[in-house]
């Protein structure tokens, strides 16, 4: 069975292999199977989701933040008042937060719907697509990251 990944934007890609010049193996994923696909994900690697929705396979790496770093972070980014327009995202050492590039869809609406009079016309089915198109679409970028400078006494470079 082939190794497929859906991201968060609802597409599908599949795991392909190739080789290399040197004749070594080489993985990529495309939306639609090219060449040899690949039957398991390579030992010692993972499949990554970006923040963006970007699949990739990377090596594994060991973790060497503690679920209690990462949720002290997720916790303050919840607690935001706009916690919706925030992603987080762990690697080995390293905890980066991103922000939602551009406008809140649901914000920018209902302010020119008031407008131009038709406030009333903004429904839940209405409010919840927006949320969904933003979810699905939506681009962010790097703002802040903690980086384990010191594992013995846990202290990080912001």
């Amino acid at each position: 069975m082939p190794v497929t990944y859906t991201n968060r934007k609802g597409r599908t890609y599949f795991l392909c292999q190739g080789t290399t010049k040197t004749g070594k193996p080489r993985y990529h994923f495309t939306r639609e199977p090219e060449g040899k696909v690949a039957e398991k994900v390579p030992e010692g690697y993972e499949i990554r989701e970006s923040v963006n929705g970007i699949v990739s396979l990377v090596k594994a790496r060991p973790a060497l933040l503690s679920k209690r770093e990462i949720n002290t972070v997720k916790t303050a980014i919840h607690a935001h008042p706009k916690a919706g327009r925030y992603r987080v995202d762990v690697r080995s050492n390293q905890i980066t937060i991103y922000e939602h590039v551009g406008p809140d869809l649901k914000e920018l609406t209902t302010r020119l719907a008031a407008g131009l009079g038709m406030g009333g016309l903004l429904d839940n089915r209405t409010i919840q697509r927006l949320e969904e198109e933003e979810r699905i679409y939506g681009q962010f970028t790097p703002i802040m990251r903690f980086t384990l400078t010191d594992d013995e006494r846990r202290l990080f470079d912001a």
